[in-house]
């Protein structure tokens, strides 16, 4: 199997082309997404054919279970289909079709045939409770709470085609993430888990963020522009 791995944000993937989903792709993504015996990702991403858009992109978590969309994913996919010349290298715009939010549009920047910076349209932001999921009956669910181990956390709810869990905190660098995020991603009020996000507010277009990953249970950070939309995939 020819593979290519990339990163956004460190958010790193094993991107493969595919004409289909195998009938093993989980299990696929649970051996290959191994850090001590397989190649070692946050995800396995096959790039697909689609009837709606330029290609299809389909994440098996490191875990097995299916992501619905990932803004890192798909901005490395699109360095994936360009890089190797899959379209038209003239376009400055693409479009992959996700199951969790459609298709989805991506503005790319290039230098001598390769993309150095990928920019990608997620579309507006559900805020819905029962739509992102949660099993709150609120729109939006801003400030809930959410207890576990004692410990009573305030989250909003936020769906940019799979589920997320903003918590604020005054330190998201001190923060332990280990301990909080796999008891979060698993709550009771998230009926298909949810990523959680530790989040530090520095400035007003600026944030410090750290990332508990559903299905991967890995651990990153992000120094955000709060206003900013356009993330280097590399």
């Amino acid at each position: 199997m020819n593979f290519v791995k990339l990163h956004g944000l460190g958010n790193d993937f094993i991107v493969v082309r595919a004409e289909r989903l195998p009938d093993d792709a989980a299990a696929l993504a649970v051996k290959l997404c191994g850090r001590n015996f397989g190649i070692g990702a946050d995800g396995l991403v096959f790039v697909l054919p689609s009837a709606k858009a330029d290609f299809m992109m389909r994440i098996m978590n490191a875990d097995g279970s299916e992501a619905e969309q990932c803004g890192n994913a798909i901005r490395c996919v699109a360095k994936y289909v360009y890089d190797r010349g899959l379209v038209d290298t003239n376009r400055t715009t693409l479009t992959i079709e996700t199951i969790g939010a459609g298709v989805q549009q991506l503005q790319v920047s290039a230098a001598d045939g390769k993309v150095t910076a990928v920019r990608v349209d997620m579309g507006k932001p559900v805020l819905d409770g029962l739509k992102v999921p949660t099993t709150v009956d609120a729109s939006p669910v801003l400030n809930y709470p959410v207890a576990a181990d004692g410990r009573e956390f305030r989250f909003t709810a936020v769906s940019m085609g799979n589920p997320h869990c903003v918590i604020f905190v005054e330190d998201a660098a001190a923060f332990d993430l280990h301990a909080w995020g796999p008891k979060l991603e698993t709550h009771s009020l998230f009926p298909r888990k949810t990523n959680v996000e530790f989040v530090t507010v520095k400035a007003r277009d600026y944030a410090d963020m750290r990332v508990w990953e559903r299905g991967r249970g890995r651990r990153w950070r992000a120094a955000q522009g709060l206003a900013r939309r356009w993330w280097r995939a590399c």
